[in-house]
């Protein structure tokens, strides 16, 4: 069954948000998982109960929620302490009541509320300047005083037309049901009506096939007539046929917290302790492209690091810390085969460089992972639905392609991390390669439309954060 755009997509911001469009085959094509109950609500935002951890190939592989919607949007809140308190209260009530109806687990809802740079200069400057935490790491690099949010940057092999968007907030809902997160969105932009204008709804879905059969990102890519994509390996997890969500790679617990590895001055309020910094962005994935181009080993090699000895058709391939790669063999890679592999690469920024003592006394061990992605699967072409066609190119044409999630302490931890996928190392070696290079890893066959940082308070502070502050 092959769909198209006018099929799946309403036209006002308010029935968007609760249409599922092609998404509603995800629950035709396969089932929920089955999921544990939730314990006690954490203060984060960002950290979901009840996860499942499945096992594939001798390797433990989370389970994450099946769909995935991001609403961006700016506000149209009077700057008084009046109009943002009222303002505050409204979406507050709204997170409260669904606190009230759902745990926050995969089996429920969970909802992340994030907050761009143009939300705390415009509202909240003088509260921003005093509370905003700041990067300890950045600022000794830099030579001045970095914050843990900062602006989002083009990248170096990003093309000229990725748009560095300015969303004063972004709301994040997964759940493993359409029907929770239909009622999760509609509450929270019912109550804001008037307050806000939606910018973008975009949509998605991950796995599927956890439990044997075909996997939702081949049926999907299918059903929309995507090019390439009956070669979309059974059972995968994601469009590009490999697992993603191995667990000794996603940062464990509160790793990604702002305060957890001493990244961060919290100063002396602590308010933002027990948050995190939020990158979005989206990738067009040139499916065609990878499955015809590039053989097994190619992908193999792309993906993780070149010449990786794996049997053919597998999709899940250990990354624990024995598995990690230093910068040196990143470069001794690049320097024998003019290629990087995409994990590989991003290691040596991602990975515990040595063994780190949480702010709570956990113990984090070298080699492990800081990132904690919430990644998924879109047919997006770039948003499900947009206040700005024109601006943000969109078309009625499905395309494959990935909305991109990823809690880290900082922004300047992520750009860390996304410079080294260029390879621009942690300690300033520079990989060059010539535009168009297959030997780029990722980069070879995704296209980055979109980019914004956001900074998530923790739960206490999710409604407007120091806009409580003011006067």
């Amino acid at each position: 069954m092959r769909l198209t755009r006018k099929q799946l997509v309403g036209g006002a911001a308010a029935s968007a948000l609760a249409a599922a469009g092609i998404y509603e085959l995800a629950d035709r094509l396969g089932s929920a998982p089955v999921r544990s109950s939730a314990g006690p609500r954490p203060p984060e935002q960002h950290l979901l109960d009840g996860i499942r951890v499945v096992m594939d190939n001798e390797v433990e592989v989370v389970v994450p929620p099946l769909h995935h919607q991001v609403v961006t949007a700016t506000l149209r809140v009077d700057e008084t302490a009046t109009s943002l308190g009222d303002a505050r209260e409204s979406l507050e009530r709204a997170l409260a009541g669904l606190d009230d109806r759902f745990e926050e687990t995969p089996a429920g809802l969970g909802v992340t509320v994030a907050w761009g740079v143009p939300y705390f200069d415009r509202y909240v400057p003088a509260q921003a300047a005093k509370h905003l935490p700041v990067d300890r790491r950045a600022s000794a690099t830099r030579g001045h005083e970095v914050r843990v949010l900062e602006d989002s940057i083009r990248f170096p092999t990003d093309p000229e037309s990725t748009r560095l968007e300015s969303n004063d907030v972004a709301v994040l809902f997964r759940s493993d049901s359409l029907d929770h997160i239909a009622v999760g969105a509609k509450a929270v932009f019912d109550d804001l009506k008037g307050m806000v204008e939606i910018t973008s709804i975009r949509k998605g879905f991950v796995g599927g096939g956890f439990d044997g059969g075909p996997g939702l990102p081949r049926q999907m890519a299918l059903a929309a007539g995507i090019e390439g994509a009956d070669l979309i390996p059974h059972g995968s997890e994601l469009f590009l046929g490999f697992t993603s969500t191995q667990k000794a790679g996603l940062g464990p617990s509160r790793i990604a917290n702002v305060e957890t590895l001493g990244y961060a001055d919290l100063r002396p309020s602590g308010y933002f302790a027990r948050g995190t910094h939020m990158h979005l962005s989206h990738l067009f994935e040139d499916l065609a492209a990878w499955y015809l181009i590039f053989d097994f080993q190619d992908r193999v090699d792309t993906t993780f690091h070149p010449r990786l000895d794996v049997p053919r058709y597998t999709q899940t391939v250990p990354q624990g810390p024995e598995d990690v790669q230093t910068t040196g063999e990143v470069g001794r890679d690049y320097a024998r085969y003019r290629r990087i592999g995409h994990s590989g690469s991003i290691q040596p920024a991602s990975r515990l460089a040595r063994d780190a003592v949480g702010f709570d006394g956990t113990v984090y061990p070298t080699g492990t992972a800081v990132p904690q992605r919430a990644d998924f699967n879109t047919l997006d072409n770039p948003f499900f639905w947009t206040t700005h066609e024109g601006r943000d190119e969109f078309s009625q044409a499905p395309a494959a392609g990935l909305h991109f999630v990823v809690f880290n302490p900082t922004s300047d931890d992520f750009r860390r991390v996304r410079l080294a996928m260029d390879g621009v190392m942690p300690d300033g070696t520079k990989l060059g390669f010539e535009m168009g290079s297959t030997g780029r890893g990722f980069n070879s066959i995704l296209v980055t439309t979109h980019r914004q940082n956001f900074l998530v308070p923790p739960r206490i502070h999710r409604s407007f954060p120091l806009s409580e502050l003011r006067g």
